[in-house]
């Protein structure tokens, strides 16, 4: 029974997914690159975090959008892989223990965009009725 719902609804609930991944990336830009959503500062534009935000917001925002989703997940995914490996992992190798889990949460949330792209209601589908990449 519960098959069958969400074989009927499966295009739905994967647009909810990637908009939800997308608006909470772009939230961890807007972060470090704004100040906004309780930030204790902003970061330096021109530095990794920088970088990193730059990432988290442009990325968030296209991924939520669908637009360029498979290419947009795949460098944002190789920036949690980074981000954890550089931050965290040396800490101790549980991640909850090190605080990377949300690395690697976006890290496999990225590899289901990439495999699913953006999706039938991405917006890139909606105007060209393809994935552009």
């Amino acid at each position: 029974m519960l098959k069958s719902i969400f074989e009927k609804y499966k295009d739905y609930l994967y647009l909810v997914f990637r908009v939800l991944v997308g608006l909470l990336f772009f939230q961890h830009g807007a972060q470090k690159l704004l100040g906004w959503f309780g930030s204790k500062g902003t970061v330096q534009l021109f530095s990794l975090m920088g970088l990193a935000g730059v990432l988290e917001l442009v990325g968030g925002t296209l991924i939520a959008l669908g637009i360029l989703t498979r290419l947009t997940s795949l460098i944002t995914s190789i920036e949690m892989l980074s981000a954890y490996f550089m931050m965290h992992s040396s800490k101790s190798l549980i991640p909850i223990m090190n605080g990377g889990e949300l690395a690697l949460l976006y890290f496999a949330s990225f590899l289901i965009l990439i495999i699913y792209g953006s999706g039938r209601f991405g917006i890139e589908k909606l105007i060209f009725k393809k994935e552009l990449l």
